[in-house]
């Protein structure tokens, strides 16, 4: 695991890769499976890995926490920045921070909730958050408006803040008036887009931000690095392309659910067995399964 200091360089050079945590079929995480998911990401080039949504790090016990983060440090390679997650209660995100200060990860995300909160009281979380780690965090913008850009603004002053993950789903990605106001305010270096593939090139090209976070990229991490240097290249005719080849599996987990398809993807690939998935949410039907093999078999890995 690369233990430097966050450099925004490397937001650039890399996809973000959200993967799925693989566990056993008892549940718990299993170490020799998410290694596997690591290894086939390094292997098409990606060195940034992000442990959130996809891996239900919203559910994990503490009780596995501290062995779930050495886990992930000593299954990846030196040069590969992993990231994990807190939260998204506050008391959580606390404790969690406690046990990340006997690790070396450069940053932490914090999960973004809507219970229980409002906008001041956000801010003075991922403030003492950030001091309680010794390091500026990670934050995630999932919900329109969840944070009024003055406030990050406050917060990037204070320099409570690593990168943004920005991450709010529209009709039209090109139309973001929540995301122009961010880019006022914020550098747009240690900004990523963070829907995956379908709206990363209006995001790049349209509104200027850096990179952009994927859970397809768990699949096909070649493609995924592929369409990122074409964008970067200003080839967004091939960046389109590779976008479109993405959309079999994108739509189902627009269709079905993102997490719980992608999670069904890796395994139906061939790529890592990931198990159960925790609770609060539930498997797939055989027919859900049998439609996300067949998405898969289209991006070139045996159904």
């Amino acid at each position: 695991m690369k233990t430097a200091a966050f450099d925004p360089a490397h937001l650039r050079d890399s996809v973000f890769a959200v993967p799925p945590l693989a566990r056993d079929s008892d549940g718990k995480p299993c170490a020799t499976e998410n290694k596997r998911m690591i290894s086939h990401l390094e292997s098409g080039g990606v060195r940034s890995i992000l442990y959130g949504g996809n891996a239900v790090f919203y559910h994990i016990s503490m009780s596995e926490y501290a062995s779930v983060l050495a886990m992930l440090a000593d299954s990846s390679g030196d040069d590969t920045v992993i990231v994990p997650s807190i939260g998204p209660a506050y008391g959580l995100a606390q404790d969690q921070i406690d046990v990340l200060r006997d690790f070396e990860f450069p940053t932490v995300m914090l999960l973004p909730s809507r219970d229980v909160i409002d906008q001041e009281g956000i801010a003075t979380g991922v403030r003492r958050l950030a001091d309680r780690l010794g390091k500026p965090i990670v934050l995630y913008l999932k919900f329109d408006e969840w944070l009024e850009p003055r406030l990050i603004e406050k917060l990037e002053s204070d320099g409570a803040i690593s990168w943004i993950k920005y991450a709010v789903v529209r009709d039209d990605p090109a139309v973001d008036d929540y995301l122009n106001r961010v880019i006022d305010i914020f550098p747009q270096t240690r900004i990523v887009s963070g829907i995956g593939e379908q709206p990363a090139i209006e995001h790049l090209r349209d509104f200027g931000i850096t990179g952009f976070t994927s859970g397809c990229v768990c699949v096909a991490p070649d493609r995924s690095m592929e369409m990122m240097h074409a964008i970067h290249d200003g080839d967004f005719a091939k960046a389109e392309e590779i976008r479109k080849w993405f959309l079999p599996l994108e739509d189902l987990r627009n269709e079905i659910n993102p997490i719980r398809v992608l999670h069904h993807a890796v395994d139906c690939a061939g790529i890592s067995k990931t198990g159960p998935l925790l609770p609060f949410l539930s498997d797939l039907t055989s027919e859900h399964v049998a439609q996300i093999a067949s998405a898969v078999n289209k991006l070139g890995y045996p159904a």
